[in-house]
């Protein structure tokens, strides 16, 4: 009977506005949930028959269906904590649950966020306070990373952060700019050599010295200049190594020859002992105690590194690399997730690079408790882009990424809701009166 069919499409009225309110109430519930994708319901018809130009009609109802628009992005909001993490494209933070932490392997599922506060905890794991422990790839101890596979999470590791992590990073490089006296090249005289004295700092982080002893080449009176001088390369840590003689703490000597030219440059360099020069390069490589430090001088012909013209000794320009000892200060990650650490003395490196997960069709992840999702066949497999290259834009430190519920629109949902729900009883109520005067006929 068509009266039947009225009462079942009243129904699933009922299921539908009360299904349409569940997703409300979650929606305006997660309202201030950083991360936080709506729910949407959609209505759906069911025809039973097609009764066209009869007198006979069969209520089919109504079906719903639920979805989560995980590909609408929310406004991000700023922070003040450099590992609050957002995303401004549709890639995704790789995490997964800290209860997973002793079983990782291959087959652990890939989760994958929008946003995140992450903090250190007692071990140092850096993870949100619902337990999400955020992965990346581990730099070499350059600072660089080796190639990995992107469709797998076989390379992708816990990030851990030590709080007392100590860095010190070893002087392998030294420029010099050094003017030496003319005159003093000047036949006849006696001059004393002209030293100078370079801190660098060795493989584990000690103060070192390497002086440089400039000794003009002399001729006979009435000669003029020469031009020439001979540079002997002393290095403090030979004399300090038990192992090695304090005669052997010379390093490299070189003979230095200048030309007339305005500005007094290098014209010439002949190694006597140590690593050879490289003209081109403009420097020469000596071999420390703790390791090979390259010295740039300066190339023939150029200004700059070593000069000589009337004038007095002057160490004008000193450069080096390398660093003292220091104690992690800070972390921060940039717009290509790199996360960096700062130490007190100054010194940065690399630790991490996070990648950013993206599928072919966002809408279908399955959607997970914390703001969480994983992969579907609806979704597509993964791949693993690096931040600020592809489709799935760059990371912003210090910020969240908001709700996308709009509250106003919520509310307007739900007075359509209790309205068509209350229409919906009203038509069960109808269909039960009129029953009833179908079985008040009998008598």
């Amino acid at each position: 009977m068509s009266i039947s069919s009225a009462l079942s499409a009243g129904v699933s009225g009922l299921a539908a506005n009360s299904a349409r309110l569940a997703g409300i109430s979650d929606n305006i519930a997660n309202s201030g949930t950083y991360g936080y994708k709506r729910v949407s319901t959609d209505f759906e018809s069911i025809v039973i028959g097609d009764a066209r130009g009869g007198g006979r009609y069969t209520a089919g109802g109504v079906q719903t269906s639920t979805s989560r628009a995980v590909d609408q992005r929310g406004s991000l909001i700023g922070t003040s904590h450099p590992l609050d993490i957002a995303i401004t494209g549709r890639g995704m933070l790789p995490v997964i649950n800290a209860t997973q932490l002793g079983s990782l392997d291959n087959s652990t599922p890939l989760m994958m966020t929008r946003t995140g506060a992450f903090r250190t905890d007692e071990e140092g794991v850096l993870r949100t306070a619902s337990g999400l422990v955020l992965m990346g790839w581990p730099a070499n101890r350059d600072g660089t990373f080796p190639a990995v596979a992107r469709d797998s999470t076989a390379a992708l590791q816990p990030i851990v952060l030590n709080s007392s992590d100590t860095f010190a990073e070893p002087t392998t490089r030294i420029g010099v700019g050094f003017n030496l006296p003319a005159e003093a090249t000047v036949g006849g005289g006696s001059p004393a050599p002209s030293t100078a004295t370079i801190e660098y700092y060795d493989n584990l982080g000690a103060t070192r010295n390497l002086t440089m002893t400039f000794t003009p080449t002399v001729g006979a009176a009435g000669t003029g200049r020469s031009n020439s001088w001979t540079v002997e390369i002393r290095d403090s840590a030979t004399a300090d190594d038990p192992v090695t003689a304090a005669d052997e703490s010379l390093v490299g000597s070189y003979e230095l020859e200048f030309d007339d030219a305005p500005g007094g440059p290098l014209a010439n360099v002949t190694t006597l002992s140590g690593g050879a020069y490289d003209p081109v390069a403009g420097a020469l490589t000596v071999g420390a105690a703790r390791g090979p430090i390259t010295i740039s001088i300066g190339t023939p012909g150029a200004p700059g590194g070593l000069t000589q013209i009337s004038s007095d000794f002057s160490p004008t320009n000193v450069t080096k690399n390398g660093t003292q000892a220091g104690v992690l200060a800070a972390v921060e990650i940039d717009e290509n997730g790199y996360l960096r650490a700062t130490y007190d003395n100054g010194a940065t490196r690399t630790l991490f690079q996070v990648p950013l997960v993206d599928v072919p069709n966002p809408n279908g992840l399955i959607a997970l408790d914390s703001q969480t999702y994983e992969v579907s066949p609806q979704s597509g497999a993964f791949f693993l882009w690096d931040a600020g290259d592809g489709p799935t834009g760059s990371i912003a430190g210090y910020a969240r990424e908001g709700s996308t519920t709009d509250v106003a629109a919520e509310l307007t949902d739900l007075i359509q809701t209790q309205r068509a729900y209350s229409s919906n009883a009203k038509i069960i109520q109808t269909v039960d009166e009129m029953l009833q005067e179908t079985t008040n006929i009998k008598r």
